[in-house]
């Protein structure tokens, strides 16, 4: 953590999602995407197994290889998912969530399942939306 950082958050103590200068912020933006959830969700479902790259690249649709490489890099940066190397010729890549990873797991899930269910009722007021934009 930056210095600015720990000063924003009491020097490891909670975070202040409304300080400008706090970190949670930068944090929210990196397990906020659709890649990290995915990511996470896949890694969750094969723990505690590892899981190589090219698995992991099969298992989410619409993940190119780059961006799969800086969501992976940045989780393992904050210790959400461990990484192991094979040196091989080409070197084999795995990883696996740590303890610190799965507990986010278990608020990415109630996310992804209230997104789910009321997938429908945002639809619907999306349309609305639309229709009202359409009639000015």
């Amino acid at each position: 953590m930056t210095t600015q950082g720990a000063r924003a958050t009491g020097r490891g103590g909670r975070g202040d999602l409304f300080d400008p200068r706090c970190p949670t912020r930068q944090l929210l933006d990196r397990i906020g995407t659709k890649w990290t959830s995915m990511a996470v969700k896949t890694l969750a479902d094969a723990a505690p197994d590892e899981v190589r790259f090219a698995e992991l690249r099969r298992r989410m649709p619409g993940v190119s290889q780059k961006m799969l490489s800086v969501t992976l890099r940045s989780l393992t940066r904050d210790g959400l998912v461990s990484r192991r190397v094979e040196p091989t010729v080409p070197p084999r890549v795995f990883y696996r969530l740590t303890a610190l990873g799965l507990s986010l797991e278990v608020a990415l899930a109630g996310l992804r399942t209230w997104a789910e269910e009321h997938m429908a009722e945002i639809d619907r007021a999306h349309e609305a939306a639309d229709q009202q934009v359409a009639e000015r």
